[in-house]
């Protein structure tokens, strides 16, 4: 008996829908418009506005919401997400000792000779000075840079020069979690469309046994939060392999490592560890800055103050001039091997290493991110309600709400694809220029092992 219950309740269903098969499509069309879209939004709340806009009533500058306002959650926890980059960065992959041991000292020596006497011009009978100390200064300058890498570590912070790149221009920090999570951020858009439409299908059921005018309120509130709940998991869940039969199953930004690695390193080497904030770094503060007191301790008093200064003027006008001086500024990126030092080190790193890179910009207010999409799902189950199931015009209804949801959806990657280009960040020369993404094949959550092909399904080789 029970058994044929349950029978005639899906036979109810089935014909329950047949009726009025428009009118239930709306409900899982919806649902996928409203999981891509809410996470369209979510992601977008997680990088903008840079800052804060709306009102200042109950504004804690620590959190990005405000009683009526908004801060991207990356921009407004800038510091505290840059720092513990910076700890990824200076305790696992990198020393500003290691980098500065590649420099060649008669090579840099001979660079920076010219930009030295071009300060040195400058001072009182400085044309005299240049001609006194030219023979010398090849001489100086070498001994000065090979005890300067010697003791890199005291004038020269690594941490500071990293931190102070994010802190000064949160943009910076916005497009590197851009540029590294690209995939895993329109994975976890897109997957709202899928995740939404399977959920769509028991919130349309759910109307059918329930149909009160709280069920799709609720149960639209319940797609929002699962479909986002969901995607975020498959970003980073598992982040250890973990074979399920044949298929290999890791977290989408895990099984990206060696790409991800590539991608930071050459960013880090185009926008925060370049040529021109090292040089900035060093010759900060002037005369009271660490570069003037090494050199003091190199140069014995003899050597006048003015010399000194002029040198350390030198490193700053080569920082502040990457085009006037392209030759030292190349030669410091190639020697340093920022790019491929971070990158190689990123990819020996464990998976849950590696896992730290991006996953704080989802710890931070994830659980914000989740709720909101519960929310934006409660409202759209609302607006769903004012359908009007069955008499005049509610099959027109439906065909309107279909027309418009799919055009949205269609909509999405109509403009991702060809209105808003992807765009890449490049550094040449020390000048930004973007140039269009090349676009790669995404990786999949899921990996079929070779060995587990069945002979059949092999397509042989043509020659």
């Amino acid at each position: 008996n029970s058994k044929k219950k349950t029978t005639k309740t899906l036979k109810d269903i089935w014909n329950e829908l047949r009726k009025t098969p428009l009118q239930y499509a709306t409900i899982p069309a919806v649902a996928a418009f409203l999981g891509l879209y809410t996470n369209y939004a979510g992601v977008k709340m997680l990088f903008y506005p840079i800052e804060y806009t709306g009102t200042q009533w109950y504004r804690d500058p620590a959190v990005p919401y405000g009683l009526f306002g908004w801060q991207g959650v990356v921009p407004c926890k800038t510091e505290k997400m840059a720092s513990r980059l910076v700890q990824i960065v200076t305790e696992r992959l990198l020393t500003v000792k290691e980098a500065f041991g590649r420099i060649e000292p008669d090579r840099l020596a001979a660079l920076l000779i010219p930009i030295v006497e071009e300060e040195l011009k400058k001072e009182p009978y400085g044309d005299i000075w240049v001609k006194i100390l030219h023979p010398f200064l090849p001489l100086v300058l070498t001994h000065v840079v090979g005890n300067l890498q010697i003791e890199i570590d005291d004038i020269l912070d690594l941490k500071t020069v990293v931190l102070e790149a994010f802190v000064r221009d949160k943009v910076v920090l916005v497009d590197l979690f851009q540029k590294v999570g690209r995939v895993e951020l329109d994975f976890l858009v897109e997957s709202g469309l899928g995740f939404g439409f399977i959920l769509g299908l028991v919130q349309m059921i759910a109307w059918v046994v329930t149909p009160k005018p709280w069920t799709l309120p609720v149960a639209g509130a319940v797609v929002g939060y699962v479909t986002n709940w969901i995607a975020i998991k498959l970003l980073f869940d598992p982040v250890e392999p973990v074979m399920v039969g044949p298929v290999k199953v890791q977290g989408l930004f895990e099984s990206r490592q060696v790409e991800v690695s590539e991608e930071f390193g050459s960013f880090m080497a185009g926008r925060v560890l370049n040529s021109r904030r090292i040089l900035e770094s060093l010759s900060k503060d002037a005369e009271n800055g660490e570069l003037y007191s090494f050199l003091r301790r190199q140069l014995p008093y003899p050597v006048p103050e003015f010399i000194l200064a002029a040198a350390v003027r030198a490193i700053a006008k080569a920082a502040e001039n990457p085009e006037v001086y392209p030759d030292l500024h190349r030669y410091i990126t190639s020697s340093l091997d920022i790019r491929e030092t971070l990158s190689e080190r990123l990819k020996l790193l464990s998976p849950i290493e590696f896992e730290d890179l991006l996953h704080p910009v989802f710890q931070e207010d994830e659980v914000l991110l989740i709720a909101a999409g519960g929310v934006l799902g409660a409202l759209a189950g609302l607006g769903q309600t004012q359908l009007g199931w069955g008499g005049p015009g509610a099959t027109l209804r439906a065909i309107l709400t279909l027309t418009f949801v799919s055009i949205s959806s269609w909509g999405y990657f109509l403009f991702k694809e060809v209105i808003e280009t992807p765009e890449e960040v490049h550094l040449v020369e020390e000048k930004i220029v973007k140039r269009p993404v090349k676009l790669r094949r995404m990786n999949t959550l899921v990996q079929v092992q070779p060995e587990s092909i069945p002979d059949w399904l092999v397509i042989p080789e043509f020659r």
